[in-house]
């Protein structure tokens, strides 16, 4: 009577092919492929998963920017005073504030990845989670403050005083915003770590 062995597990090289043999009986199946492999071709059926998973992350990154639209949009029509005033304060917030957010958030990305992958203790993502919050808020203290003394740093930079103060007004109704963007890449990053796609 014969014995079956085991196959041995061949290490992959720089040769060994990304996506599995679909006529393999021995590899098992991941849950993602379990997803949806009615397209028959593995190829179709990688492209498939490849757009579910990103149609949920670009409709949150175009929600993500309406405001900056919404916003020139609508005081655009009402003078091109008043446009150059909320442009010329999106592109102080952005280069001020946003930019903190986006960086901050990158290495909360950067540490959540691992932590939820290779860490033992699922709630060490939670606890970086939470000092993201607070880390991040501390940081965008000095930024709400040069914000709300805006009108002057205009001004010492030479810029029109007309501009000068209607940038800085709207800057100051943009200092509760930046802290819930703060909070919402936050969560953003969170959740992608975790694989968590949809809206």
């Amino acid at each position: 009577m014969a014995v079956a062995t085991p196959r041995k597990a061949s290490l992959p090289t720089e040769y060994t092919s990304l996506l599995p043999n679909p006529l393999d009986e021995h590899d098992s199946t991941s849950p993602d492929e379990s997803e949806d492999t009615s397209t028959g071709h593995p190829m179709l059926a990688e492209l498939w998963l490849l757009f579910k998973r990103c149609v949920p992350v670009i409709l949150a990154y175009t929600l993500q920017n309406s405001l900056q639209t919404a916003s020139v949009l609508i005081v655009g029509r009402s003078s091109p005073e008043n446009l150059a005033a909320a442009a010329f304060a999106f592109m102080f917030a952005a280069c001020s504030g946003w930019l903190i957010a986006l960086g901050g958030t990158t290495a909360i990305d950067t540490l959540a990845s691992s932590s939820f992958t290779g860490s033992t203790n699922k709630h060490d993502l939670g606890i970086l989670l939470q000092r993201g919050f607070v880390v991040l808020g501390l940081f965008y203290i000095p930024v709400a403050i040069l914000w709300a003394f805006a009108e002057h740093i205009f001004l010492f930079l030479g810029q029109d005083p007309v501009l000068s103060r209607d940038s800085a007004r709207f800057l100051l109704c943009l200092i509760p915003g930046g802290l819930g963007y703060i909070y919402f890449e936050s969560m953003k990053k969170y959740l992608q770590a975790q694989g968590e796609f949809c809206l």
